[in-house]
């Protein structure tokens, strides 16, 4: 038992011994979606308001819809259903119709319940397929615990305390990720002396296999070797004989990301990607593969514009597009020098196992535990 843990404990023997309450979502709080309004992207006014959309602020407005100490639930289009979109938004902001605005009547704390929210899985309450939805009606059948007000503060100050820690560390990741985007520009910035040459022709362009989305949720196996890439950040691991053995890709290579979402990705276990997909592995000893994709990635902007001429709907690249992309190729011992620096920028921000990465998922980590712990009333509810 934590101290927290056993002081929450004796606050509720105290102040509720014949329990805690669950009330009903509407009798405890108040549901402020009749002011929400959307603004599409080209017909907001710039300002200084927080313009909130299903996760996150997506912009910055002139003019406000709320006033106050609010949180916003999901309505659709949550990035995660497993860990479900709740926000906590204070002072004048604007909320768009993809949340839902609520805040806790006089005996409900509104952080209190923002904490309560993020520990509950919401699967069962949405509807809907591909864009799951909570509706207003399903989300009046949530029911929340209403412990005495100091035991809500009590727990409140615990739980703060991590996400506060958590958001000053989100921050400071994201001004390191900054500086190292800076850093890879101007390290990857050359000049005509330079030689540049065609990716096709430093590099062998692989193909992938002919797997369908719904087989590759059939075939994924936790710790498999074989990592098959689809679309967006689709991925599968699958044994070995689960694809034909031509399919699998032993080098490290230089994925292309073509349809939908445009993008880069390096990878240098065994792998294959779908087939409308296509992939590089450099083959000119003059020309170190790291440096190359690190380059592709100064150049993504680039490519998201010309995929999206080519098709608004669906955003596309031809083979052409990047057979004929040309890549600036200065002395090996420079790109070996360039790589190894982007790789320690590139571990601080992104490698999960050190640096502020770690020390975020590890912050994470202990809030859910205590939430876990503080935030569980069965024992107690009536």
């Amino acid at each position: 038992m934590t101290k927290n843990q056993g002081k929450i404990e004796k606050l509720i023997s105290e102040l509720c011994p014949e329990g805690v309450e669950l009330k009903k979502f509407g009798e405890v709080c108040e549901i402020a979606d009749n002011k929400r309004r959307p603004v599409a992207s080209g017909l907001r006014v710039a300002g200084k308001t927080p313009y909130y959309g299903a996760n996150n602020i997506q912009d910055y407005v002139e003019g406000f819809t709320h006033e106050g100490d609010f949180v916003l639930i999901a309505e659709d289009g949550s990035a995660s259903l497993e860990n479900y979109s709740i926000q906590f938004a204070t002072g004048r902001f604007w909320a768009n119709n993809h949340v839902h605005v609520v805040r806790g009547f006089d005996k409900l704390n509104n952080r209190f319940l923002f904490h309560y929210l993020r520990s509950i899985k919401f699967i069962p309450f949405l509807t809907g397929g591909t864009r799951a939805k909570l509706t207003k009606a399903k989300m009046l059948e949530i029911k929340i615990p209403i412990p005495p007000l100091a035991v809500q503060e009590e727990i409140v100050k615990t739980l703060n305390s991590f996400t506060e820690l958590e958001a000053e560390l989100e921050a400071e990741l994201e001004a390191r990720k900054n500086q190292y985007e800076h850093y890879r520009s101007v390290l990857l910035t050359f000049g005509g002396e330079t030689q540049w040459i065609a990716l096709g022709a430093i590099g062998r362009r692989n193909h992938g296999t002919n797997i369908t989305a719904s087989k590759m949720a059939d075939l994924q196996t936790e710790n498999a070797p074989i990592r098959i890439f689809a679309a967006g950040k689709t991925v599968a691991d699958v044994p070995f004989g689960s694809i034909p053995e031509e399919d699998v890709i032993d080098e490290a290579s230089i994925i292309v990301k073509s349809r939908g979402y445009i993008g880069f990705e390096y990878y240098d276990k065994p792998f294959s990607h779908k087939n409308e997909l296509w992939s590089y592995t450099i083959q000119d000893e003059n020309v170190n593969q790291k440096f190359v994709y690190y380059y592709l990635l100064t150049q993504v902007e680039k490519f998201q514009r010309k995929a999206k001429a080519c098709s608004v709907k669906l955003p596309q690249l031809s083979v052409g597009d990047t057979d004929n992309f040309k890549v600036p190729v200065p002395s090996l011992a420079e790109q070996e020098r360039i790589v190894m620096i982007l790789d320690k920028f590139d571990a601080l921000v992104n490698d999960i196992s050190v640096g502020l990465p770690a020390e975020l998922t590890a912050r994470r980590s202990q809030y859910e535990y205590y939430r876990g712990k503080l935030l569980t009333f069965n024992e107690y509810a009536h």
